[in-house]
């Protein structure tokens, strides 16, 4: 099986979720004796096109033009419909980011194939790929499978693989070919404005590696500056479950879960959070989760690699001034 990981990149800075679905490639190929190609596009790319030969790759497609230097719809799916009936993959994953939920759904339908896009894992029956979804916003799993003949298209949640897994080449660096692309300004039927993200008050909890977050317990938006202190003694990002933000305490791109933003920190300290499937679906993937919470029976406990039972308004105070003398 030929598999083709298309990454992504917004003005020359990974996502890193490109290296979780990378390390995910690798265990499919591991598994079932696949090779892996990896694909960057955009323009300008060179450099991050010979970053990504260093993983453990068969060969790097390094997609350029000039109308690829923003990201359009049209632009990317015009452009990697060519590269894959070229290149001739049995599987193209993705991220699934923002930009891949934009753009995949329609890459896969123009090639007349369906689409199997956040997924949390997969396993091999028998050499068949079986995906498998969260339904119902994480009470259920389900599997799905591909019915029609490759190529075939599938997504990563992020979170759902690690990227420190990522394994790199055993010569060094993988080879990098060009691939040359047509591509008309009258085929792109949007103009790209301004990148959201870029909003000063914007902030992409799934890039953060150190998460500090807050729940119920928390009380009162007045003891909110105990939890963003210890944040900033540890250099996290604060987060909030859903109650939080729905009552405005704090912004809702701050939000963590179902309906909100989905991350896999190294650490997420989770304070005053009972743990309902809704928010447990946006964190489970994260390294290591560090729980604190008065209530010995709060299903948070189920997942966390560590559990204390205790008033966080005794602990915050007390994790903050040790944080800040250990520096």
């Amino acid at each position: 099986m030929k598999i083709l990981v298309v990454t992504e990149q917004r003005q020359g800075k990974w996502n890193n979720a490109s290296f979780e679905t990378l390390a995910a490639a690798q265990q499919i190929a591991k598994d079932g004796s696949s090779a892996v190609s990896g694909l960057v596009i955009g323009e300008g790319v060179s450099a991050l096109a010979d970053e990504l030969a260093s993983k453990n790759v068969s060969e790097v497609l390094r997609v350029e033009h000039d109308l690829l230097e923003a990201y359009t719809p049209d632009g990317y799916s015009i452009a990697l419909k060519q590269v894959i009936e070229s290149a001739k993959p049995d599987l193209v994953l993705f991220p699934h980011t923002y930009q891949v939920r934009d753009f995949a759904p329609k890459l896969a339908a123009m090639m007349g194939k369906g689409m199997i896009g956040d997924s949390i894992g997969y396993r091999n029956e028998g050499g068949r790929l079986v995906f498998v979804r969260q339904m119902f916003q994480g009470k259920t799993a389900a599997d799905v499978t591909f019915a029609g003949s490759a190529p075939w298209f599938a997504s990563f949640q992020s979170g759902a693989f690690r990227a420190d897994l990522l394994a790199a080449h055993p010569l060094g660096k993988a080879p990098v070919n060009a691939v040359t692309v047509t591509l008309s300004a009258a085929e792109i039927r949007t103009k790209p404005l301004e990148l959201f993200k870029e909003a000063k008050s914007a902030v992409d909890l799934t890039q953060a590696p150190l998460i500090v977050a807050i729940g119920r317990g928390i009380k009162a938006p007045e003891n909110i500056p105990q939890a963003e202190a210890l944040a900033k003694a540890l250099g996290a990002e604060i987060a909030a479950s859903r109650p939080i933000c729905d009552e405005g305490w704090l912004p809702m791109e701050r939000q963590i879960g179902s309906s909100g933003q989905t991350v896999a920190p190294k650490l997420y300290l989770a304070l005053g959070i009972s743990g309902a499937i809704q928010h447990v679906v946006g964190m489970k993937g994260a390294r290591t989760v560090v729980a604190i919470n008065k209530d010995s029976n709060a299903p948070i406990f189920e997942i966390a690699d560590y559990g204390v039972v205790g008033d966080i308004f005794e602990i915050m105070p007390a994790l903050t001034e040790a944080l800040e003398k250990a520096k």
